[in-house]
């Protein structure tokens, strides 16, 4: 098919789908959780947390960075990362409105 168009695609289909991108990888999940549930700005210990180098999780970090998910800001030699919350619940809503819109057909 060549190069994807997404300028063929709505804004909502594009930005869902950049999320979807980011949510796509188990580590990624993985951070998500642990910023979840730490509730609070993280320097550092994610490296700890997860069974990878720090150059792979922070090429992860940076994909969630890169769509929102995560704000980082830089303190000292470290970077703070925390959800961002107003991005994370309009990926919520992105989600609860792809999986509300379906109803149930009678086929296959």
């Amino acid at each position: 098919m060549g190069s994807a168009k997404s300028e063929a695609f709505t804004e909502e289909e594009n930005q869902l789908a950049t999320f979807a991108k980011a949510l796509g990888h188990p580590a990624r999940i993985a951070i998500l959780q642990y910023l979840v549930r730490q509730k609070t700005c993280i320097c550092g210990d994610i490296v700890n947390e997860l069974p990878l180098s720090q150059a792979t999780v922070s090429q992860h970090l940076k994909e969630l960075k890169n769509c929102g998910i995560i704000k980082g800001e830089i303190s000292g030699v470290k970077t703070c990362y925390c959800i961002d919350e107003e991005v994370w619940e309009k990926v919520q809503s992105s989600l609860d409105t792809l999986f509300s819109s379906y109803t149930p057909a009678s086929c296959c």
